[in-house]
């Protein structure tokens, strides 16, 4: 029998398929809940450590993850078996569900609440075009994060709780997750430069 064949079955070898996981971890939400809490009251009261904070703290997870799993990750991944790949998104994607959007409200929401603060939006600012480019490739970034990673997280997700998961569409949205990831994570690189230039201007 193939891996496909295993994978639908529920078995790989006679053993147990990949466990049905939660499409979102409730256990998660409270900690999603806490950090949204505190963007929101950094942003209320302008504390200059807090959005510093977020924004950077935010920022330097949204890139390494991003590397990381584009980089790390995704070549391992295409060497595994479709089962494999089942039984690490079981356990992968749940907690990627919660944590990307997460990242990307934090980072950004206080990086636009900053550049408010300090002045960098005006047009007279010599920051100005810096933080004009870097709006852009982070606008890309979060398009890409929540309307390509995000979608096809939950489908992979929605796939596996199903009687007779589709191994090879599992395996596809991996790749695309994957190669997405990777592809954001070097665009991050980019906003790192930017940002190192308006810190030093």
């Amino acid at each position: 029998m193939t891996d496909v064949g295993n994978v639908r079955a529920g078995t790989v070898e006679g053993t147990p398929g990949p466990r049905r996981p939660q499409v979102v971890p409730l256990r998660g939400l409270p900690i999603v809940a806490a950090v949204v809490v505190f963007v929101i009251a950094a942003i209320a009261g302008n504390w200059l450590w807090a959005l510093t904070f977020c924004h950077v703290a935010g920022g330097a997870l949204w890139t390494a993850i991003d590397l990381f799993v584009g980089l790390i990750v995704g070549p391992i991944l295409a060497r595994l078996s479709v089962p494999a790949r089942a039984e690490f998104s079981a356990r992968f994607m749940p907690t990627m569900v919660l944590l990307m959007p997460t990242l990307v409200l934090m980072t950004l929401a206080a990086g636009f609440q900053l550049a408010l603060r300090e002045g960098n939006l005006a047009p007279g600012n010599p920051n100005h075009a810096w933080l004009i480019a870097s709006y852009c490739v982070v606008g890309v970034m979060a398009v890409i994060a929540l309307g390509v990673l995000e979608p096809a997280n939950i489908t992979v997700l929605v796939e596996m709780r199903k009687q007779r998961p589709d191994g090879e569409v599992i395996a596809l949205l991996m790749r695309r997750f994957v190669y997405t990831a990777g592809i954001t994570g070097l665009m991050q690189v980019a906003t790192l430069i930017i940002m190192t230039r308006v810190a030093t201007q």
